[in-house]
This record gives structure tokens, sequence and C-alpha cells, in this order.
């Protein structure tokens, strides 16, 4: 007898457990154009945002390119005034001694 009851209660709770996995709505076509529509809604809110995140990277890499670049001109004009400067103080004085 116990050996019955024990099958019957596991029956019982097998059942009770079945029926909770079933779903309570129908999967028809409403739910289906529902559900596309929350991910319609939910991805036209995210992409923008990747979009203009990778924007944002690529803009900043290119600022920072053109930063290096900048500096290095500047550098170079340094460097440039410096030998002009000294050329043309050579000039002078090599104008005048002649």
């Amino acid at each position: 007898m116990s050996q019955e009851t024990k099958q019957s209660e596991k029956e019982e709770l097998l059942s009770s457990l079945e029926s909770s996995f079933i779903p309570k709505h129908k999967l028809d076509a409403g739910y289906f154009f529902y559900i596309s529509f929350v991910l319609v809604l939910i991805m036209m809110f995210v992409f923008p945002k990747i979009y203009i995140t990778q924007q944002i990277y690529y803009e900043s890499r290119n600022i920072a390119k053109l930063k290096r670049e900048y500096d290095t001109l500047q550098e170079e004009h340094k460097i440039i005034s410096t030998s002009v400067e000294k050329i043309k103080f050579k000039n002078q004085i090599l104008d005048t001694l002649f």
C-alpha cells in the first residue's frame, strides 16, 4: 500500500509539474507580431547607440593621429626656424666681412 501511495504521489507531482510548464497563452500570429514589435523597438534604441559610440571612437583615433602629426610638424618648424636663423646670421656676418 505504501508503494502504491508513493507511486500515486509521484504521478500527482509529475502531472502538476507538467501543467506548470504548459504556456498559458497560445503562440498565435498576434503574439509573434507583439514579440517582433518589442524586438524592433529594442533594436531601434540599441543600434544607434552602438553606431554613435563607434563613430566617436573612430573620430577620436583620427583626432589623436592629427594631434601627433601637428606636434611633429611643430618640432620640425622649430628645428627649421633655428637652422634658418643660423644661416641668416652666418650670411650677415659673411656679408660684413666682404
